[in-house]
């Protein structure tokens, strides 16, 4: 059950700053081209070379979404007692067919007390270290107490 109204912060609550990172990929064509199908985003830009070079780009580059999906595996690999209420981010720059990211949480603000929540800054990193993501989320606690009061 996920249940944020009246559950109690943990004794190991996350505090400003604390940070987590991991990294995805390299996102492949066949990984880009299975993306396509099933999230319906089939935009040639993606899946053709020739699309992409057509465009500027010297490659197809990564579903933007795809990239920002990564955000909920890393949350969850740093603590499986949260969950992800509000996401916004900025796309910086293209990541190409073939490279990977390297996703960043830090803790922004902790909220104690009767409603637990977390704002994080999330970053991606591309092969350059270069920004190519800048997010925030508010995430909650997640009770999974079966005898919550």
């Amino acid at each position: 059950m996920i249940e944020a109204e009246g559950a109690l912060a943990p004794p190991d609550w996350p505090k400003a700053g604390e940070a987590c990172e991991q990294n995805f990929g390299p996102f492949e064509p066949d990984a880009l081209a299975r993306y396509a199908v099933v999230s319906g985003d089939d935009n040639p830009l993606h899946l053709d070379p020739e699309a992409a070079k057509a465009a500027g780009l010297a490659g197809p580059p990564v579903h933007g979404m795809l990239m920002l999906a990564c955000f909920e595996p890393l949350i969850m690999g740093w603590r499986r007692d949260l969950f992800i209420a509000r996401l916004s981010a900025k796309f910086l720059r293209p990541v190409l067919a073939g490279e990977g990211i390297r996703v960043i949480g830090r803790v922004l603000r902790s909220q104690g007390g009767p409603r637990p929540e977390l704002i994080l800054r999330l970053t991606a990193r591309g092969r350059s270290d270069d920004l190519v993501i800048l997010a925030e989320a508010a995430v909650l606690h997640k009770n999974t107490n079966p005898f919550r009061p």
